[in-house]
């Protein structure tokens, strides 16, 4: 437990107690939040925000701005009183709405909701992965454009994390690759305060924080005081004086400082301090004014407004010169941080989609997604690949790509075993803009990343996940191996698209439509096993692009529906055309994205899923999901129970996915 006993106390002043201010009014007045942490690293924050960061309140989205993440984001007043004491558009009314419907100031920060948060921060440990990929993105990027004497890509990620970060795993699996990757203009602010929820975090968390850091290949600076501005602002410059390492500076807090009884225990972790303690803090720091009330001198020294704006013009007049000596690099440049495609991308895209269809190969869904990475990557600069240690299984690399650890241009990345920090370092990568991030592993190992996932999500960032061995039939792997659940999760997430292609054609078209998406994921489940080439016309083609459509269609009046997707879709063709030698004439629709068939127009929903008619739909899955598409009369075909280990032909019969069970299947219904 930290006391003031163990350090000088802070020194109260007018600019960290306006932080502290904020906080415990805003906390008061929704009755919940955490008041703590603000109060805690006030000091912090005042020293770093004010004499160390470089950003522009005037514009949140400058490309050269020092990136800020609250990883400990349950402490959001904290930023919230930064973001409105330096100038943002973040009004004290605002502030007076935190944590209320539709206010710019939730619970915890989230992606465009409040003007200069980075990131969306609340599950820990995540804040400082993504700050991971910001910084890996800003050392790619200024390795790609800088040129001698023309730095324009030159800023540093900053981070406020807590014990609780540390204690979750992916903080180990960001910041040993942080290390390994030398990014020295990361810094992390250690807020050692001894407290979590539970209380005194000595039966729970007893790491030797500083030893572990330094073993990652981080410079760590110790024991600093974090009430005190001079300790602070010297351990910033010795972060900023190394510059092959990212840097953990430790910092010695007290929860909730300035809280007279409340200060350096749990309670004031995540809970109002309460009108009665609110009374006692006030005079106790200082702080003669009242609730949500700041004097104009205090603003007038928080505003950065003014000098955000010399900043941002400064590196304007250096991109000028930049442009003037490289213009295309230039233009590049802010076509990629502004996210839009290049100018000839539609067309290379449509004429990848033509090649793949007139080569007809039969090839695993999985060497079809490398396949289509080949294709496209000439075109896209920003594409950036990667695997968790299954590059050789996932083929997510291409002919021409280069490995980087961060000391060299490239754009393939070896994340090692680490399925949920690749995925949230992707997500960082995607916030900082300039790229355009995908990675691979087995789908069942997208349970380790499922978290990353759900953000990609929810900040409906521009990341592709490239999922193989996607079902049963990957073999004698077994059960553990075996996805049987994970795509039907998959889709459930919203703004998540998942697309499960069956063949190469449908697989490009899945990478295009991933490509060109801009306001969410995309996961591609891939097969181990070859699965055939299907003929289609053109205008079948540009179906594919619709998430669902009629792939054969019966050669008389239809008597049922087969719905497949992936390697079942050749089972469906094949009970397809053992029905018709039976006279009994179905059509058999592929659908690759549920997701985005579900988005399309009814019109289109009922040509290719006609009212009236049994649906069969083949799938080696959990079958939950498909009983929507089914309706009153229909089956699903599906896997309700975990894999076995044995080679995939023995297991799709075992399990019924066979020819002569879907032609039963839709016999039983005419």
């Amino acid at each position: 437990m930290s006391t003031f006993s163990d350090f000088d106390p802070p020194v109260f002043n007018n600019l960290t107690s306006a932080i502290r201010a904020l906080a415990m009014d805003a906390v008061q007045k929704a009755n919940s939040g955490h008041p703590g942490a603000p109060m805690g690293m006030a000091e912090i924050a005042e020293v770093l925000w004010n004499h160390h960061m470089r950003h522009n309140p005037g514009n949140p989205k400058w490309a050269n701005r020092d990136r800020f993440v609250l990883s400990n984001g349950h402490g959001s007043m904290l930023i919230y009183a930064l973001l409105h004491l330096t100038g943002y558009d973040l009004s004290i009314d605002d502030l007076k709405q935190f944590r209320q419907l539709h206010s710019k100031t939730p619970g915890h920060p989230e992606l465009g909701y409040t003007p200069g948060v980075e990131t969306t921060t609340g599950p820990l440990g995540q804040g400082i992965t993504n700050a991971v990929g910001m910084a890996m993105a800003e050392k790619l990027l200024a390795n790609e454009f800088n040129k001698p004497g023309h730095e324009i890509v030159d800023h540093r990620t900053w981070v406020f994390l807590g014990d609780g970060c540390l204690m979750e795993g992916i903080s180990h699996e960001a910041c040993a690759l942080a290390g390994t990757w030398g990014l020295g203009k990361l810094t992390a602010f250690w807020d050692d305060n001894g407290i979590s929820i539970d209380g005194h975090v000595e039966g729970w968390f007893t790491d030797n924080t500083p030893m572990r850091f330094e073993a990652y290949g981080w410079h760590v600076v110790p024991n600093v005081n974090g009430h005190d501005p001079e300790a602070l602002h010297a351990a910033i410059e010795a972060a900023k004086a190394v510059t092959d390492k990212p840097t953990l500076i430790c910092c010695k807090t007290v929860i909730g400082a300035g809280s007279p009884t409340k200060q350096g225990t749990h309670d004031v972790h995540g809970a109002p301090l309460g009108d009665i303690e609110i009374a006692l803090t006030r005079p106790h720091i200082g702080w003669n004014f009242g609730p949500f009330e700041i004097p104009k001198e205090v603003y007038e020294v928080w505003d950065a407004k003014k000098k955000g704006a010399e900043w941002e013009g400064s590196w304007n007049q250096k991109f000028e010169h930049y442009a003037k000596a490289f213009p295309a690099e230039a233009a590049e440049f802010k076509r990629r941080m502004a996210g839009d495609l290049p100018a000839q991308w539609a067309e290379h895209a449509r004429k990848a989609i033509e090649a793949s269809n007139a080569k007809a190969e039969t090839v695993a869904t999985r060497k079809a997604s490398q396949i289509a990475i080949n294709a496209l990557a000439p075109a896209l600069p920003e594409f950036l690949g990667g695997s968790a240690d299954l590059t050789g299984s996932n083929l997510t690399n291409w002919t021409g790509c280069t490995h980087v650890s961060g000391k060299s241009c490239g754009n393939y990345i070896s994340y090692g075993v680490r399925e949920f920090g690749m995925s949230h370092i992707m997500n960082g990568m995607a916030l900082h803009g300039g790229l355009l991030p995908f990675g691979g592993t087995f789908l069942m190992f997208s349970e380790y990343a499922r978290n990353a996932l759900r953000m990609s999500a929810l900040m409906k960032q521009r990341v592709i996940y490239v999922f193989t061995h996607d079902s049963i039939g990957l073999g004698e792997d077994g059960p553990t191996h075996q996805p049987v659940e994970q795509i039907a999760t998959l889709r459930l997430i919203p703004n998540m698209d998942l697309w499960r292609p069956c063949d190469t054609v449908e697989t490009m078209v899945a990478w295009t439509q991933a490509v060109e998406r801009s306001n969410g994921p995309t996961s591609l489940a891939l097969s181990r096993q070859n699965l055939p080439f299907v003929a289609r016309d053109a205008a079948t083609i540009q179906n594919i692009k619709k998430g669902g459509y009629v792939l054969s269609a019966a050669k008389g009046a239809a008597k049922a529906i087969i719905i497949a997707t992936g390697s079942e879709v050749e089972l469906a063709l094949k009970a397809q055309a053992e029905l018709a030698q039976k006279n009994i004439q179905v059509s058999v629709v592929s659908m690759p994205s549920t997701n985005v068939f579900d988005r399309q127009d009814q019109a289109y929903k009922d040509s290719v899923l006609p009212k009236g008619l049994p649906r069969i739909v083949v799938e080696a899955g959990v079958t939950d999901g498909w009983w929507k598409y089914v309706g009153g009369e229909g089956k699903v075909i599906g896997l309700d129970r975990f894999g076995e280990s044995a080679p995939a032909g023995q297991l799709f019969k075992e399990f019924g996915f066979t020819v002569a069970n879907v032609v039963s299947a839709v016999e039983s219904f005419i």
